[in-house]
């Protein structure tokens, strides 16, 4: 009986399938490249006219966000992974995640009160 597996197949099939994914990645790594080159082109070009305005980007918002998404996935996937292993090496594939959002939320909780102060006082 003949195994149809990647193991059977030709020496030269093998070297083709074992290519691939070496030359995507490095196909993906060139497009990221020149993108990131070109925007920088674009913004240094846009400072220069006087045409740029950046970009705004709220940390605590984004980390509230952030926050409350970890903290979920993480509790429901620490619940299930001690539902299904017990308490073993495993839960800390829901742990991380986890800390990580309680991290980002009392970030968020610890400097909200100062941040209410120095807006207002703006």
């Amino acid at each position: 009986m003949i195994n149809p597996g990647a193991a059977s197949a030709v020496p030269a099939a093998q070297i083709i399938v074992a290519i691939i994914p070496i030359v995507g990645i490095v196909m993906g790594a060139v497009v990221v490249f020149f993108y990131l080159l070109w925007r920088h082109r674009e913004i240094v070009r846009q400072i220069e006219s006087g045409a740029y305005k950046q970009p705004l980007f709220d940390l605590y918002l984004f980390s509230l966000l952030t926050g409350f998404l970890l903290a979920g996935t993480g509790l429901v996937l620490t619940i299930l992974f001690l539902c299904i292993e017990g308490m073993s090496y495993t839960l800390l594939g829901g742990l991380i995640p986890f800390s990580l959002g309680i991290g980002l939320l009392s970030f968020f909780f610890v400097t909200s009160p100062g941040r209410k102060k120095s807006v207002s006082s703006n």
